[in-house]
């Protein structure tokens, strides 16, 4: 089974990210999926992105338009706040799923 790459960022790629990738993490290997998360920050995402080559974006922050625009970018602060995990969680697996 192929294992997904999530880059979760938020501003600094310390506190928010952190705790969006290890719910996302854990939501999804609940959901079957083969999961491989790092965090960042928002001004290394484009670095990121070259080197790392994820599958999906989660953000807790807002990014510029022009931001990883080659990746799908979902934004993840349900992870953070707990309100409506399960939406994203599925939402996030379904695309995964979709482009396997």
């Amino acid at each position: 089974m192929r294992t997904f790459k999530v880059l979760t960022v938020c501003g600094t790629g310390i506190a928010t990210s952190t705790v969006a990738s290890e719910k996302c993490k854990e939501m999804l290997l609940e959901r079957g999926l083969n999961i491989e998360v790092i965090e960042c920050k928002a001004t290394e995402v484009e670095s990121k992105i070259l080197v790392y080559r994820p599958d999906v974006i989660v953000h807790t922050t807002i990014l510029g338009e022009d931001v990883g625009n080659t990746v799908k970018k979902i934004r993840g602060l349900a992870f953070v706040t707990g309100v409506r995990m399960d939406k994203l969680a599925d939402e996030i697996a379904d695309y995964l799923k979709s482009v396997e």
